[in-house]
């Protein structure tokens, strides 16, 4: 029997990924298996004023830091919600707002700089135990995470194998979500992601005791249910108007193939586990800004899911 740890959308928060590589020790799981959208959205500058002042904005409130010691705890308070701190000047501001493309060069090396860090962290932490780690990057992850992933000996990059995690269970992975709003860096139409699917699918030895893990989740099967969207990308009726936003393909995928166990995220709000026929299929949801994992330890048992539980911490 395996024991499996999942969790997703972690968005570049420190200490969600600490968790994550620490739950496999917590929970006693073979495997740890984290879905897509690794990296963080936004970069929070710290703007140094003199030798002894740094002045910040975070959620629209204004913090003026009088020490190392206060700029260092600041830092961290960033990280925990997912976002990058970068420590500059009123002059490196000021030459940003003229080249705003030189912005994305700024964000690129600072995903890098934290990606090299989580490996770091993952290779002291697992490098002398039995747990093995498979990561997912996700639409919202830049095709640089993968490179990343892969110099790493104890975390490996999940994206399109077939990976045996047992004499009986394989798993197939795809961080690869149907066409979203925002123009993410791996989304792609639906007849585009059903044969991303095909191709894995095919190199299954047996279909029915597999898992997919599968970034988006299926269409209409309430773990993909957001918020409706207006013209200006803003929800509807205060976010209370919710449909589903999930993958058809993938929708048919598991209802031809009747995999034992589907694991997706994507929608941070459709926590949840629901069937589609016998396919146990689960969003374990994000509050990654929070600070708190949510994930879902499964047990499998030979030709079943003996137990699962949803948690968080």
């Amino acid at each position: 029997m395996t024991k499996v740890f999942f969790a997703t959308d972690i968005h570049g928060s420190d200490i969600c990924w600490k968790k994550f590589i620490n739950a496999g020790k917590f929970y006693e799981a073979d495997v740890l298996v984290l879905g897509g959208d690794m990296t963080g959205k936004a970069i929070v500058p710290i703007v140094r004023l003199n030798d002894q002042s740094h002045r910040a904005s975070l959620l629209e409130q204004e913090f003026d830091l009088h020490s190392e010691e206060e700029v260092q705890e600041f830092e961290k308070r960033v990280r925990s919600r997912g976002y990058y701190p970068y420590r500059t000047t009123p002059e490196e501001i000021t030459e940003l707002d003229r080249n705003p493309e030189q912005v994305e060069g700024v964000f690129r090396s600072e995903v890098i700089k934290t990606l090299e860090r989580w490996v770091n962290f993952a290779e002291n932490r697992l490098k002398d135990n039995h747990i093995r780690c498979y990561v997912c990057p996700g639409n919202d992850d830049m095709p640089l995470v993968d490179e990343i992933i892969r110099s790493s000996t104890c975390v490996h990059l999940a994206e399109g194998e077939v990976i045996d995690l047992d004499r009986h269970h394989q798993m197939i992975s795809s961080g690869w979500s149907n066409i979203t709003p925002w123009h993410t860096y791996r989304e792609e139409p639906e007849d585009a992601l059903r044969e991303r699917y095909a191709s894995m699918i095919t190199a299954l030895r047996e279909p029915r005791l597999s898992i997919f893990n599968i970034h988006v989740p299926p269409f209409g099967s309430m773990l993909d249910d957001a918020p409706e969207l207006d013209e200006s990308l803003r929800p509807k009726y205060a976010g209370n108007a919710l449909h589903p936003v999930g993958s058809r393909s993938l929708r048919e995928a598991i209802e031809k193939h009747k995999p034992l166990l589907g694991l997706h995220g994507h929608i941070h709000e459709s926590r949840g586990a629901i069937r589609i026929g016998n396919t146990l299929c689960i969003n374990p949801g994000s509050m990654y800004e929070q600070g708190s994992l949510l994930g879902a330890l499964i047990q499998l048992g030979h030709n079943k899911i003996d137990h699962y539980v949803l948690t968080s911490g």
